[in-house]
This record gives C-alpha cells, sequence and structure tokens, in this order.
C-alpha cells in the first residue's frame, strides 16, 4: 500500500527527476490537509457500525425489492453479507482517505470484485448506490465533528463507485 507522498516518490524516481512545482505543491497539499484527514477517520471508526447500518437501511429503503423474496438480499445470510461488504468498503475508503491515496483500493478491494459479483450474480448498481450512500453519510458524520470542508471525502468512495460502475468485463 502506497500513500500520496511514497506514490510520489516512486513517480519521480522511475523518471529520474527532482521534484518540480507540482510535486511540491502536491506534497504541500497534502500534509496540510493531514489533519483534517485523521480527524475524518476518528468520526468514521466512532460510528463505522453506525454508518453501515444507516447506508443498509437506506438502500433496503430505496431498492427494496432486494429484500424481498427472490432479491439479492433476501435471506439473513444474503443480508448479513450486504452489510459485511459494506463495511468492508468503508474501512478500505478509511485507509484510501487517510493515504490521500486510492492504491490500497485497487490493490485489497477493486481487484477482481466486479467478477467475483458477476459470477455470484450480485447486482452491482445497488452495490454502487450503496457506497454513494455510505459517501453522504461520512460526510455528514465529519461536518458534525467540526470538519467544514469534507470535500477530500469524496476520492476514495467515488474512486471505488467509479470502478464498480466502468469497468466492462
Amino acid at each position: 500500500m502506497r500513500d500520496a507522498v511514497t506514490s510520489l516518490i516512486k513517480n519521480y524516481d522511475v523518471a529520474g527527476r527532482y521534484f518540480d512545482r507540482n510535486a511540491l505543491d502536491s506534497l504541500k497539499s497534502y500534509f496540510e490537509s493531514g489533519t483534517s484527514r485523521v480527524q475524518a477517520a476518528a468520526a468514521i471508526n466512532s460510528n463505522a457500525a453506525g454508518i453501515v447500518k444507516q447506508a443498509g437501511l437506506k438502500l433496503f429503503e430505496e431498492l427494496p425489492e432486494l429484500i424481498r423474496p427472490g432479491g439479492n438480499a433476501y435471506t439473513t445470510r444474503r443480508y448479513a453479507a450486504c452489510l459485511r461488504d459494506m463495511d468492508y468498503y468503508l474501512r478500505y475508503a478509511t485507509y484510501a482517505l487517510v493515504a490521500g491515496n486510492t492504491n490500497v483500493l485497487d490493490e485489497r478491494v477493486l481487484q477482481g470484485l466486479r467478477e467475483t459479483y458477476n459470477s455470484l450474480g450480485v447486482p452491482i448498481s445497488p452495490t454502487v448506490r450503496g457506497v454513494q450512500i455510505m459517501k453522504d453519510l461520512v460526510k455528514e458524520q465529519i461536518a458534525a465533528a467540526g470538519l467544514v470542508n469534507t470535500a477530500f471525502v469524496d476520492e476514495p468512495f467515488d474512486h471505488i463507485t467509479r470502478e464498480l460502475s466502468e469497468i466492462d468485463i
């Protein structure tokens, strides 16, 4: 897993270049947002179970066919698996948020996920919607914790939804 700093260093090292103004600005931005990233992670960690539960309730309220007979979250086992996966996405999105880099999502979550879901018959669009709902709930939690600018929270959640939505098998 790489963070924003190690990724930047790797890219410049591979090119055999010294840091330029863009690299320095990128580093400055990452370090300036560090406290906010840690505060955001703390807000998520303190209520992760609640965020997942709320997101699940809202998802099933919006898409009740998922929990009806024949739906993909019908039966206790499938319902629990859906919430487990949402928790998994939230945890890794938090890692990416702190790292300022989505690399961990690609390495640990997204590689092969779409193919796995397709082979199991898990619909992608409700998964994407669940991640979007969690993003909104996380932004609310972070704002309630006193952080004014919550835009940096979008990156990991949007990366998950974009990658799940756009990759064709």
